[in-house]
């Protein structure tokens, strides 16, 4: 596992975003996203870790005052800033930010924890340099999609075939564990549910995808600055 796979897949990683799978995906997607960022009103920035092409990151950009993408794979940013040279990015290791504590109002995560080699020590990192909380959007192991990279057509697909998929379950425990005392609230819905419910958000927990928001306290607050 890890970030090679999305080097040598740089060039063919936004166009799927235009096929009919894709465009699906991202329409559920953004509306999850929608909904978690609402729990955030005072958020003014947010860096997207693991932001690839940049895809979300030019969503969050349309909504917030100050976005920055961080990826490994420099080919991923390359495609990155040839369609959004505003954007300011960073190459950089997820599981050791190159930022300072609580320099974002947010972090988010887009089916990236899913490929890290240390998803743990990664989500720590993103409650680290955020103020108010994480966003998730985790590929939900108990769903039709998780079935699929299973055992399913998924299993031989390049990139997904490798994803290392969460229950709800699995990623609070790991969620409370990064987060410690700053925890304050887990705020959770899912999406992309077989046939015509695709697209609607529910707080049932066997979409493709889990949405997941992790609303911290202060850095102050626990630290008694």
């Amino acid at each position: 596992m890890g970030w090679r796979v999305f080097e040598e897949q740089a060039p063919t990683y936004e166009p799927w975003y235009h096929t009919r799978r894709g465009r699906k995906a991202d329409r559920a997607e953004r509306a999850l996203f929608e909904r978690l960022l609402a729990r955030f009103p005072q958020a003014r920035s947010v860096i997207e870790i693991g932001c690839g092409t940049g895809h979300f990151a030019r969503w969050f950009a349309s909504r917030l005052s100050f976005v920055v993408g961080l990826d490994r794979a420099p080919a991923m940013l390359a495609e990155f800033r040839k369609a959004s040279p505003k954007i300011p990015i960073i190459l950089g290791d997820a599981h050791r930010l190159p930022i300072r504590d609580g320099s974002v109002d947010l972090s988010a995560l887009v089916v990236s924890l899913e490929f890290m080699d240390d998803p743990p020590a990664a989500l720590a990192e993103a409650i680290r340099v955020a103020t108010q909380g994480a966003l998730l959007i985790v590929l939900n192991r108990w769903s039709c999609g998780g079935i699929s990279r299973t055992i399913g057509p998924q299993r031989r697909r390049r990139i997904l075939s490798q994803a290392r998929d969460y229950s709800l379950r699995s990623l609070k425990r790991m969620a409370i564990k990064a987060a410690g005392r700053r925890l304050q609230r887990i705020l959770w819905t899912s999406t992309l549910f077989p046939g015509r419910l695709w697209k609607i958000s529910l707080p049932i927990p066997v979409g493709d995808v889990l949405g997941v928001a992790l609303v911290l306290s202060p850095l102050q607050a626990v630290t008694g600055d």
